[in-house]
């Protein structure tokens, strides 16, 4: 495993990161003008690296198995921790190390990644009459929380392409009541094809594309179920 690839750890990472945080205006103009031409795979040119920004396009079909429904949903920004809280793509060469890969981050924290594709496949489903973000002012009957466990590169065996891991906690609750109706894990994993990044990112879509549509199934039918648990009661 070539030192280029990841020579940097979480905890460096997330002292970087706080850095930045200290220049978030700068930074977000910095990826406004990147997001003009974002594209997945796009390349910006930074001092004397160049930096690739991955904004991951994900194709999730909606399954006949899905009801649909009739009440809104509002999909809170997933937990995690402060090593997942970046857009940096982080890799697993130990089990007890994380690092980051060098040269290539996420086109938006990985929080944020995860609500707007979420989001955007409820949308895109046709399954389900409204749902935002909470910032979105939609009021929904249900919230949907998740909290990202793992989403990271992992390898395994010595000499072999890294396998990623997405695990993300998900909990459905009654709005306003804000009871739990239900909670599950979702886990997949994904070998990359090879060592390089655009493999491992493309690793990465396959594994957030099966979670997320699984997450979007559950949540469909377990709040189809308790429907009756969101309604006020007179």
């Amino acid at each position: 495993m070539s030192a280029r690839r990841f020579p940097r750890s979480a905890s460096s990472a997330r002292r970087a990161d706080i850095g930045t945080r200290m220049k978030r205006t700068f930074s977000a103009v910095a990826l406004g003008l990147a997001a003009a031409l974002m594209l997945p795979g796009c390349s910006m040119v930074g001092g004397s690296k160049n930096v690739t920004l991955y904004s991951p396009q994900l194709k999730i079909d909606a399954q006949a198995s899905w009801p649909t429904v009739n009440w809104p949903l509002v999909v809170a920004r997933p937990l995690s921790s402060d090593s997942l809280d970046s857009m940096q793509i982080a890799v697993r060469p130990q089990s007890d190390t994380l690092q980051v890969y060098q040269g290539a981050v996420w086109s938006d924290a990985v929080p944020d990644l995860v609500q707007s594709e979420l989001v955007r496949a409820f949308e895109d489903s046709g399954k389900i009459v409204a749902v935002g973000r909470q910032s979105t002012g939609v009021r929904g009957d249900f919230v949907l929380m998740t909290d990202i466990r793992q989403f990271e590169s992992v390898y395994r065996e010595e000499g072999k392409p890294p396998t990623v891991v997405v695990s993300i906690q998900a909990k459905l609750l009654a709005h306003p009541n804000t009871r739990v109706l239900a909670m599950r894990r979702f886990d997949v994993e994904v070998p990359a094809a090879s060592e390089e990044i655009p493999s491992v990112v493309a690793a990465f879509n396959a594994a957030l594309t099966q979670v997320n549509g699984d997450i979007i199934g559950w949540t469909l039918a377990t709040g189809q179920a308790n429907v009756s648990a969101a309604k006020p009661k007179s």
